[in-house]
């Protein structure tokens, strides 16, 4: 399956103040949905940012907060994203049929997530180096049962060149530059 600009929508799980600096590597979590969050502003695809309990766990971390409106952060109980209502509902207002997720934990919210939409009709892709755990183990197992259960797995750039296609338009001029 192609990930096509059109047809997705960038699904940033959990990624908050208290639950980040817990996890296995957040840098590169938070620079790789900052790359793919910045990604889906400028080729016009719709981004929905959940927020985990965030009385608990505190607001979406200020580097990615800063990329988004208020509007587009929801806070939630549920661990998945798929089992609350206000987020399926903004996912179904979207009318896209393909979510790419990135976010955090890999095991618990994202896999739920995931597994959830992609139950629910929706193509699913989990972007690998925009994930993670605690554990890098939890990560791992997460990403091997996603694969064995038909969620795509793919990297922060194989998302960014599908959606731009093609070299040479000032989209690929701009957002390249993202991951030199």
């Amino acid at each position: 399956m192609l990930i096509e600009r059109h047809k997705s929508c960038l699904l940033v799980v959990d990624v908050q103040e208290k639950l980040a600096p817990a996890m296995a590597d957040p840098a590169a979590v938070i620079r790789n949905a900052g790359i793919l969050m910045q990604a889906a502003a400028r080729l016009a695809v719709p981004l929905i940012v959940s927020e985990q309990y965030p009385q608990g766990l505190g607001t979406t971390v200020p580097e990615l907060r800063a990329l988004v409106p208020d509007s587009t952060r929801l806070a939630k109980l549920s661990f998945s994203c798929a089992a609350d209502t206000g987020l399926q509902q903004r996912v179904t207002a979207t009318q896209r049929s393909l979510l790419v997720i990135a976010g955090l934990e890999a095991h618990v919210c994202v896999l739920q997530s995931a597994l959830g939409f992609r139950q629910a009709g929706y193509q699913t892709v989990v972007v690998a180096d925009a994930v993670s755990s605690r554990a890098p183990a939890s990560r791992d197992a997460a990403l091997l049962r996603l694969r064995e259960n038909g969620v795509e797995v793919a990297t922060t750039e194989m998302v960014l060149f599908e959606w731009l296609g093609q070299a040479g338009t000032p989209e690929f001029k701009e957002l390249s530059k993202l991951i030199k």
